[in-house]
């Protein structure tokens, strides 16, 4: 009986394993459809003064605006992974261990702030810098959680000054 029991147990675990695997790669599907390709990194970015010194941290994901749940999956974007965000007169660079990396361009940003959650990671109050983007026709959340997060107003600061200088542009 504690063998069939535990082989129940193994399946409905197994079950469960399946089906959110064959969720997210429906969901990446449907958004490979709906969403254009990511932007490259710039070629010569490497020769520009960053604006601000890197952060290391960790890359939450990116989502629908204001929609902190609908996680975008398409590629490796759904992947958490360790990263340096760097911001450039040109846009923000996630680089991101492991995984491809993210450039925003500074053209498309629409908004920093901090947010408590993103992607379903819940941390303190203020705990993650969000950057809000667009993506062809869709509004983006890309989240990241600095290690050092002091220094998040000096990043919204620089990030709305940019923002603000493109639209006088």
């Amino acid at each position: 009986m504690r063998i069939l029991l535990t082989l129940a147990m193994v399946a409905l675990i197994l079950l469960c394993a399946y089906g959110m695997l064959h969720g997210w790669r429906k969901r990446s599907r449907r958004q490979a459809t709906e969403l254009p390709p990511f932007p490259a990194v710039p070629a010569g970015l490497s020769t520009v003064e960053p604006l601000l010194p890197p952060e290391t941290g960790v890359y939450v994901g990116t989502t629908a605006a204001e929609n902190w749940v609908e996680r975008i999956t398409v590629a490796d974007i759904g992947h958490r992974a360790e990263a340096t965000a760097t911001l450039y007169p040109q846009g923000l660079l996630l680089d991101r261990v492991g995984a491809s990396p993210l450039w925003i361009d500074a053209a498309t940003i629409r908004d920093a702030r901090t947010a408590r959650g993103l992607a379903g990671k819940v941390v303190g109050n203020n705990g993650l810098l969000v950057i809000t983007w667009a993506h062809g026709e869709h509004l983006l959340d890309t989240g990241f959680r600095g290690d050092d997060k002091t220094g998040y107003s000096d990043w919204i600061a620089a990030i709305t000054q940019r923002k603000a200088a493109n639209e006088s542009a």
